[in-house]
């Protein structure tokens, strides 16, 4: 029988379960990706469970995200992280190596593996052949510490591409037009598989981009053939040996199709607050501008700072615009150096930042409240810039660079030169003096590690009580993200290791007496009423944990029309109960104050999808629930932690 690609990697990696979409499988990890703010609360759930040694390899902590040092928070962090390194057997990858994903790939990517990690654009290794899932933190201690990573079987959708691209119009282009057709659910529960000859003209960086941004489809990841591209790739950083050809069959089947001429687009840019409000940069252009901000894990190339670089070389900067220049990796940097590109940056007027995550997560480049920000970042959700009241638009370099230039908003197309098409060098060969090895286990188990105030133990979670009777505290409307119930930014993100000083801004940006409420409740518990998609966005396992711990019993269910699958997956990791309506009529019934009953959930669970509860006026209610009988073991539990650390 003909394969996809995603089945011949899934089929590779799988250790339980069957390959049928929507049923649990369990997958073998190969690799694990940390970064520094989710990897933290890993690192705390590893020495919960008692962890000696980790069994994925290589397993990689990246310092990315937590790079302004305003005060001691962060740095402390890094010592944490370093020192839990040591004792585990982790890579440890400083300040200034730059963003985890194309660090990942320049120097651990190996085509055919697979890769866990605790941060959804994970997703972007899929570029080199990889399965690669972003998941919650939780889940991915577990890989680490051997066990499988469960998920549904996805469902494959085979994306043909054919042409090429046309002047001015980039890989940004590309997945902005796929999300301005599927939406932000899109993909959910499914693998983009790319395929088709227009494959052949987007080099690797390019499907870094691609993959990197299927997440904002909903997509659990995103696949590439292993070709000649991939070996260029590999070959160009001295890895050629990790190289391997990897392709579908001809003749393979998917679940959907999609297909997409590339000859046939035009600059895009997603409107303010969601990735796929998406137009053409033609309809919009001319609205003043603020700030022009390139680089994120959402155009990481070296091709994607290269190209602003010939754009605004010669020239000026718009007086009113700040052209904010955030390079992904220090080998990148090193290259944009040696090339000169750096230097025309410098003249043209942009501000030139460190390798890291910065301006994307709001660590840094905040612009002003209420103006417009142009951004190569994945993600516009409100307020993730780290101004509550932004307008941040996605777009491609080249309309970054051109709206920058002409002080608006601005199509590519109408600069008077010729397009720039800068390619990267041959050499990028890497330098593993700035990656710290495992130390060897004899070694490690005498190293200390260097907790912090602000790196608490996770307290204990209570399992859930046989019957639930819970007041709605929340009830919010489509595609809340995980940015919305715990925010990012410099003010909050360095807080996110300690669960207890990160729960004063749960949800402050939606209701910001939530918290007061929820505590107010004591021992009762509350239920959360979510609209379709809710949970959307970030992998952060915070937006499960934290509010499972306000109060005693805190946060136990979650009601909503839809919920992404990360935040699905996390909820239950902590004790929350997520539960789905059979209406999506009966959202109206389910507003604050009110109150649900559900008598024996665990029954409930066990005897099959339906779910009922009672209303205060005594109504009944349909929901449904999708957890596996390991998550619903897990849930009863109270959690992914103690399931693990009581008897069988």
């Amino acid at each position: 029988m003909a394969d996809t690609l995603s089945h011949k990697l899934i089929r590779d990696h799988l250790v339980g379960g069957e390959m049928v979409p929507g049923r649990e499988i369990a997958l073998r990890m190969d690799q694990a990706l940390l970064q520094d703010i989710l990897g933290t609360l890993v690192m705390l759930e590893l020495d919960a469970m008692g962890l000696e040694r980790v069994h994925t390899s290589p397993s990689v902590q990246y310092i990315d995200h937590t790079l302004i040092q305003q005060d001691n928070i962060n740095a402390d962090s890094h010592l944490f992280l370093k020192s839990a390194c040591e004792r585990l057997g982790v890579w440890y990858s400083g300040p200034g190596n730059g963003i985890s994903h194309p660090v990942h790939m320049e120097r651990f990517g190996v085509p055919g593996h697979s890769l866990v990690g605790c941060d959804s654009h994970t997703t972007a290794a899929g570029a080199l052949g990889m399965l690669a899932i972003g998941a919650g933190g939780i889940e991915v201690a577990m890989a680490m510490a051997g066990q499988p990573l469960y998920l549904p079987m996805p469902e494959i959708i085979g994306v043909y591409l054919e042409g090429k691209l046309p002047e001015w119009v980039s890989a940004k282009d590309v997945i902005l037009e796929l999300l301005r057709r599927h939406g932000v659910a899109g993909a959910k529960n499914c693998i983009l598989e790319y395929h088709g000859p227009g494959l052949a003209t987007l080099d690797a960086m390019d499907r870094h981009v691609l993959a990197n941004m299927g997440t904002e489809m909903g997509a659990t990841a995103s696949v590439f053939p292993s070709d000649e591209v991939t070996r260029d790739f590999l070959r160009s950083r001295g890895r050629e040996a990790d190289w391997i050809s990897l392709a579908a069959d001809p003749g393979c089947r998917f679940d959907r199709t999609e297909r997409l001429d590339l000859s046939r687009l035009e600059p895009l840019i997603a409107l303010p607050s969601s990735p796929d409000r998406v137009v053409a940069v033609a309809e919009v252009a001319g609205q003043p501008l603020y700030q022009a901000y390139i680089g994120s894990s959402g155009n990481p190339g070296y091709r994607d700072i290269a190209v602003v670089a010939e754009i605004v070389k010669g020239r000026n900067v718009a007086g009113n615009v700040s052209l904010d220049v955030n390079p992904s990796t220090r080998r990148i940097l090193a290259a944009l150096i040696d090339e000169g590109h750096l230097g025309a940056l410098v003249a043209a007027g942009a501000r030139l930042h460190q390798p890291g995550c910065n301006g994307c997560i709001g660590m840094g480049q905040a612009p002003a409240a209420g103006r417009n920000s142009l951004r190569t970042v994945p993600r516009n959700f409100p307020g993730r810039s780290g101004t509550r009241e932004d307008s941040v638009f996605l777009c491609s370099p080249e309309t970054a660079a051109a709206s920058a230039l002409r002080g608006v908003i601005t199509d590519p197309r109408t600069l008077d030169m010729p397009c720039p098409r800068p390619r990267e060098p041959a050499d990028m060969a890497l330098d593993d003096a700035w990656f710290l090895p495992p130390l060897p286990a004899d070694q490690a188990r005498g190293v200390e590690l260097l907790a912090t105030d602000n790196t608490p133990p996770l307290p204990l979670i209570a399992p859930l009580p046989e019957t639930l009777e819970l007041p709605v505290l929340l009830a919010v409307g489509d595609n809340v993200s995980t940015d919305d119930i715990m925010p990012a930014g410099a003010r909050v993100l360095p807080l996110w290791s300690n669960v207890h000083a990160s729960a004063e801004h749960l949800f402050e940006a939606l209701d910001p007496d939530y918290v007061s409420r929820a505590r107010e409740q004591g021992d009762a518990g509350h239920a959360i009423v979510g609209g379709a998609n809710y949970g959307q966005g970030s992998s952060r396992e915070n937006a499960a944990l934290v509010p499972r711990l306000l109060g005693l019993l805190g946060l136990q269910l979650v009601i909503a029309e839809s919920i992404a699958r990360i935040h699905w997956q996390n909820l239950p990791c902590f004790g929350v109960l997520p539960l789905t309506l059979a209406d999506p009529a009966d959202r109206a019934r389910l507003t604050r104050g009110t109150r649900v009953r559900i008598e024996g959930w665990r029954e409930q669970l066990a005897a099959g999808r339906a779910v009922t509860a009672t209303l205060d006026d005594g109504s009944p209610l349909a929901l449904v629930h999708e957890l596996s009988p390991r998550q619903q073991a897990i849930l009863a539990a109270g959690g992914v932690i103690n399931y693990l650390s009581s008897p069988p």
